[in-house]
């Protein structure tokens, strides 16, 4: 499944609708709201390379169609200029678009429901503050019957747990901030765990890596385990990658994390990069592989079990 940490960043404001003027933000929010813009990677998934930034466009391949970014910028006939606080917040952290219905789960407001209310009111502060760019969104292309959104409700029902983030009152605040990045706002795990057949995270192989990832590449298991994680990492192993992209192993990140180092990691403060990287040090080590071939060569009943086991996967 293509699904990108780092290019998914309100990707289900597809449409833009509603009420509400577009009005002069405060420097300092404004600034801020930058920075989260920059932590939650929304400069890729809503740009089409050289293109106007953040005017919606880029294409994103799933195994239920092709989905289009929208247009985010304040314009109000084909962007969310138009749109309030309280439309924009319940957009980002429920889910809902403005007139009611609900986003495609392409978005990642499974994992943004965790924002904070200040740091979404932020992000929408330094959107409203770009160019209105007039650019019409692309329909998506979305098989049948997936296309129907009225399922979504049924999605949400099994697999959306709403609800900020928590902070854990036995860690320290560099793990909770690490926490906060990384399942909240940065949405690592959209790319890092694996999904079922209908899209959701098999939660019981959290940021465990997957083979089905942008571009068909697999995406790397980052828990700490030893043999197929980055269990041999140091801290500061992963603060480099974050910061420049280069890796222990000599090498450079490729596909779509060269573009999150690019227009996300590589701008966040020291301090952040080291409590994402102490937080991943800190989850539990799993065993999974990304880089064997499918196993096409299994008899066809272990195939099946395989299949029923990821479609009923809900953990």
């Amino acid at each position: 499944m293509r699904i990108e940490c780092g290019l998914f960043v309100a990707f289900a404001l597809m449409t833009a609708a509603s009420v509400g003027p577009v009005c002069a933000q405060a420097p300092d929010l404004v600034a801020r709201g930058e920075y989260l813009v920059r932590a939650g990677e929304c400069f890729s998934c809503h740009t089409v390379p050289g293109s106007r930034p953040f005017a919606g466009g880029r294409a994103l391949a799933t195994p239920f169609g092709t989905f289009y970014s929208p247009n985010i910028t304040p314009d109000r006939d084909t962007g969310i200029g138009n749109w309030t606080d309280v439309e924009f917040v319940r957009a980002l952290r429920e889910g809902v678009r403005p007139d009611g219905a609900d986003y495609f789960p392409v978005f990642p407001y499974p994992s943004f429901t965790g924002i904070s209310n200040e740091d979404a009111l932020a992000i929408k502060a330094y959107l409203f503050s770009l160019a209105p760019v007039h650019q019409p969104n692309r329909p998506h292309q979305v098989s049948f019957p997936f296309s129907w959104r009225f399922l979504q409700k049924g999605w949400k029902m099994l697999f959306f747990t709403k609800g900020p983030f928590r902070a854990d009152p036995h860690a320290d605040a560099a793990l909770n901030r690490g926490a906060y990045l990384v399942t909240a706002l940065g949405h690592c795990s959209e790319c890092h765990t694996p999904r079922n057949v209908l899209g959701a995270m098999r939660k019981s192989q959290w940021l465990a890596g997957t083979v089905d990832g942008p571009d068909d590449d697999p995406v790397p298991n980052i828990t700490p385990d030893a043999a197929t994680g980055i269990g041999d990492w140091r801290v500061e192993d992963i603060v480099e990658t974050l910061k420049t992209g280069s890796t222990p192993l000599d090498s450079k990140v490729k596909g779509a994390m060269k573009e999150v180092v690019a227009d996300s990691t590589s701008h966040l403060t020291d301090e952040d990069r080291h409590a994402i990287a102490s937080y991943l040090k800190a989850q539990r080590p799993i065993a999974n592989s990304v880089t064997d071939e499918p196993d096409e060569d299994l008899p066809w009943y272990e195939r099946l079990w395989a299949w029923l086991v990821n479609l009923f996967s809900f953990a």
